[in-house]
């Protein structure tokens, strides 16, 4: 039996390079874009001092939060309402493991399918009534409800029922064996809701806020400001810290910086990296900086000419300066990837060899592939964010020596949503980290997956992913994953040439928040205010 308790919730080349091409430089590339030079920023160090207690800390966020349920919540505002407001069974370290939140404690069966979590006693929502076990029950039975329209239901793991067993314990009974129902009950809408607000409809929460969370809702107007106040009956009771939190909406990426450096707000949670440069030498300001597992992925239409021939794909993968790439398309604050969606933030990386550029073997594997005279290709980018187009402007570039001649078409991010997600042969994907290595693998690449986009089916890779979801072992489940990756980089499903830092922006008085490679992960709880 696998048993979890709050104690142990926080878990302390193979081508030769051959008639490369000369570096390409930000200048001669992508006219007009900043350069690129960044200093690295280290990560803003938490309760280097004694915490202290009071103050209200003004966020900015680059939309409106348009839904306060927590079960239909799905861009990082809303993200981060939902964290402050609700607590989950679980949450999510640094590392990527569960730790207790609501849950303090958890076990399964020794086949994986039944998983037990036992809850904290005395926890009150904020309207007064206590937690308990129903209260867990009716709120997976929503997020499982289809007319709920929560992204939870596909990400919470093969929960086939949930029931409770007495006020303070509630089991889980999956469909099949699953190691990481743990991590993915850390699931950003998998937030507890009283059973009798759920009861009589959910209307009640797209104006109200009924969790447990460390903050409790003032007032709401998404497309400007929400106001939070400490919870005073948290379950933590040292937190939260400050006394107020307000969340105010600046689209324009310009204006949120310019209020960070005026002192006009306190955390800007995302930056893009020409602001994160006139962040450096700021008075009274810090960026903040992490690598995480987000990537641009160059989708090839794997049932259909010409990526049906995996030659191709290669061939497209060796054209590829990725050193260069990742001061190209992530103007130097990302790492090299190697074609596979799980880089080091992810528990259970393989580190496989470089894949260097070789335009000599790219040329030859389009020979092999029956274009010995080139390739003429339509690639297709959103125009948001512009990292798309910087990547694809790159990629094109890179590529043109073997013999590829592709045409880069931007549009509408709306337009491509609706002619082009899921749909075209060759476009450029975007994605963030997800919790764990099997949720990646069978949100993308699975060929059951539902965001399959490169309509790639490997059955020996679909049962490495399998069986790795079915073990506990963390040996095993690592020799499994490490040979799903190898897989993947040589049968180049999709490229995945750079990993994206996350960027943010502080003042220096903002005391205990970090960056977390998940990007949907906050702690204000842990936040503190220090000095002007």
């Amino acid at each position: 039996m696998l048993v979890i308790g709050e104690r142990d919730g926080c878990r302390p080349g193979m081508e030769a390079l051959m008639d490369r091409p000369a570096p390409l430089s930000r200048r001669n590339l992508l006219a007009g874009t900043a350069a690129g030079g960044l200093a690295l920023v280290g990560l803003h160090g938490a309760h280097a001092q004694t915490a202290r207690r009071g103050g209200t800390l003004r966020i900015s966020v680059e939309q409106a939060p348009s839904k306060l349920n927590p079960l239909q919540h799905r861009v990082g505002p809303e993200y981060l309402l939902g964290e402050m407001l609700y607590s989950g069974l679980t949450r999510l370290g640094p590392d990527m493991a569960a730790q207790p939140d609501l849950a303090t404690s958890w076990s399964s069966n020794p086949e994986l399918t039944e998983w037990t979590f036992r809850l904290r006693p005395q926890v009150a929502f904020h309207d007064g009534s206590a937690l308990t076990a129903q209260d867990v029950v009716a709120t997976f039975q929503a997020i499982l409800d289809p007319a709920t329209g929560s992204p939870g239901r596909s990400n919470i793991g093969p929960v086939d029922s949930v029931t409770a067993v007495d006020p303070l314990t509630v089991l889980f009974r999956l469909k099949g064996a699953y190691a990481d129902l743990p991590v993915a009950l850390a699931y950003t809408n998998a937030r507890i809701i009283p059973a009798a607000v759920l009861k009589g409809g959910m209307a009640r929460l797209d104006r109200e806020a009924l969790g447990t969370g460390p903050f409790r809702l003032v007032s709401y107007e998404p497309s400007r400001l929400t106001v939070l106040e400490r919870n005073p009956d948290y379950y933590h009771p040292e937190r939260p810290y400050l006394d107020r939190v307000e969340v105010q909406v600046f689209p324009d990426a310009t204006a949120r910086t310019a209020a960070l450096l005026a002192g006009d707000s306190d955390l800007m949670l995302s930056a893009a990296p020409t602001d994160f440069a006139r962040m450096e030498g700021a008075p009274g300001v810090k960026g903040l900086r992490t690598p995480s597992g987000q990537f641009l992925n160059v989708i090839m239409g794997c049932n259909q000419k010409p990526f049906d021939d995996v030659r191709v794909r290669r061939a497209l993968a060796l054209t590829i300066d990725r050193e260069a790439m990742v001061e190209l398309a992530a103007e130097g604050l990302g790492t090299v990837g190697a074609d596979t969606p799980v880089n080091a933030a992810y528990r259970f990386n393989t580190a496989l060899p470089p894949r260097e550029a070789n335009i000599a073997e790219a040329k030859k594997l389009l020979a092999e592939a029956g274009y010995p005279r080139g390739l003429e290709l339509t690639l297709v980018a959103s125009d948001r964010p512009n990292t798309r187009a910087q990547l694809g402007v790159a990629l094109r570039e890179m590529a043109k020596p073997a013999g590829f001649n592709i045409n880069l078409q931007t549009m509408a991010h709306a337009t491509f949503l609706d002619q082009v997600w899921l749909k075209g042969p060759f476009y450029i994907g975007l994605y963030n980290m997800q919790p764990t290595t099997d949720g990646i693998f069978s949100l993308l690449y699975a060929s059951s997956a539902p965001w399959n986009e490169s309509k790639w089916n490997n059955a020996s890779f679909d049962k490495l992913v399998e069986d790795a979801r079915r073990t506990a072992d963390d040996a095993r489940r690592r020799e499994l994953y490490a040979r799903a990756q190898k897989i993947m980089y040589d049968e180049v499903p999709t490229l995945i040439p750079v990993f994206f830092d996350l960027l943010a922006g502080i003042r220096t008085r903002v005391q205990g928040f970090n960056l977390h490679p998940r990007g949907a992960v906050y702690r204000i709880e842990e936040v503190w205010l220090g000095g002007a």
